[in-house]
């Protein structure tokens, strides 16, 4: 969405993008300051860059009125208390994804994705206009915050791996950079999920710490060098179908916001949202041809080893669920929601692209 459409659509005023910033309207407006802090680097212009996006369009319409001064993981807080330091009042939002907190509850790892969840178009839907929202900020309430989705990176890749793996039994005692659910899940296939900060992924994989690590697809891993340590790159991140960045924001502050302001927040961090998508969609394709020209070996997960994660993944759920009421009442409404997606898009979307797969040009 361009910025000139975002302040016609804020509902600041009828008269559309002129009005917006007529003194009259910018003087009616309170002068408020809040911070964000985010759980990414500035140097990932695709996640972090949306919510600069975010905050710079909230300012725009506002004739900057309202700003939101964004910092990086590190600036205020580390990258992964971005979520406490929303949640307790340090700052008045986060820029964060649900699932690095699981160790909080794992019930944070749906609102943000889960292996073998929902991919990114039905994540979005499920949020947006399927429940998902309202259970997932009904959950929040527990931690004083309410979300809104604000990115989404598409499916991920599957890593990068020092060797290759072909069986389940080559996952055996392999030392993974993989962490949360899925750290949890691959954990009862044999491997040994290790937590390593993204600043010392590539240390690790080139020292041989880890012999595999996942982080994000083609565009972002290209930047972080990772195909200079380790020759492999597998896919499908089965982990990470559609993860949503969340905008997270502190509620005794959020209410106090006008009813004008809690519509920007709402209505910049689709945008963002939308952005992020697009520019991983836009970015990934020739960073992944780059990448291959360079000598990266692109491999596929056997059929074998995603039936056996599928298994242990399901097994997993079942225990949490078994003892974790908030993380059943999502999952459950989860589970039937992918159940209809699919059942759609085995129909039209994918049967479409499927052909169009098979039909390009190949070269």
């Amino acid at each position: 969405m361009k910025r000139r459409q975002f302040i016609r659509m804020a509902g600041l005023g009828a008269a559309g993008a002129a009005t917006v910033a007529s003194p009259a309207i910018a003087q009616s407006m309170p002068e408020i300051r809040w911070r964000l802090t985010s759980s990414f680097p500035k140097s990932l212009d695709t996640i972090y860059g949306a919510t600069d996006l975010f905050a710079k369009a909230v300012a725009e319409a506002t004739d900057n009125k309202f700003q939101i001064q964004v910092f990086a993981a590190g600036e205020i807080v580390p990258a992964l208390q971005a979520l406490d330091a929303a949640s307790n009042g340090t700052v008045e939002m986060a820029q964060t994804a649900g699932y690095y907190y699981v160790g909080k509850d794992p019930t944070f790892a749906i609102g943000t994705s889960m292996p073998f969840g929902l991919n990114s178009r039905m994540q979005t839907a499920w949020l947006h206009s399927g429940g998902g929202a309202e259970l997932f900020n009904d959950f929040l309430k527990n931690y004083n915050l309410i979300a809104f989705a604000a990115g989404n990176t598409g499916c991920q890749m599957g890593g990068w791996f020092r060797k290759e793996i072909k069986e389940v039994a080559d996952l055996n005692g392999l030392k993974m950079r993989i962490g949360g659910i899925a750290g949890n899940v691959l954990a009862k296939i044999g491997v040994v999920p290790q937590q390593v900060g993204a600043g010392d992924i590539y240390a690790s994989l080139e020292k041989g710490t880890v012999d595999a690590a996942e982080f994000v697809g083609p565009y972002d891993d290209e930047k972080l060098g990772f195909q200079k340590v380790a020759k492999y790159y597998y896919y499908p991140g089965f982990w990470d179908g559609g993860p949503t960045i969340h905008h997270m924001v502190n509620i005794a502050k959020w209410e106090q916001l006008p009813p004008a302001y809690k519509s920007l927040i709402k209505t910049a961090s689709s945008m963002a949202n939308e952005a992020m998508q697009a520019r991983y969609d836009a970015f990934n394709p020739p960073a992944i041809k780059r990448l291959v020209a360079g000598g990266t070996q692109l491999r596929a997960f056997s059929p074998a080893i995603l039936d056996a994660s599928l298994k242990a993944a399901n097994d997993l759920y079942a225990e949490i669920a078994a003892k974790n009421p908030n993380f059943k009442k999502l999952y459950d409404h989860m589970v039937a929601f992918r159940a209809d997606q699919y059942a759609w898009w085995q129909v039209a979307e994918f049967s479409y692209d499927n052909y169009m797969i098979r039909s390009r040009p190949r070269g």
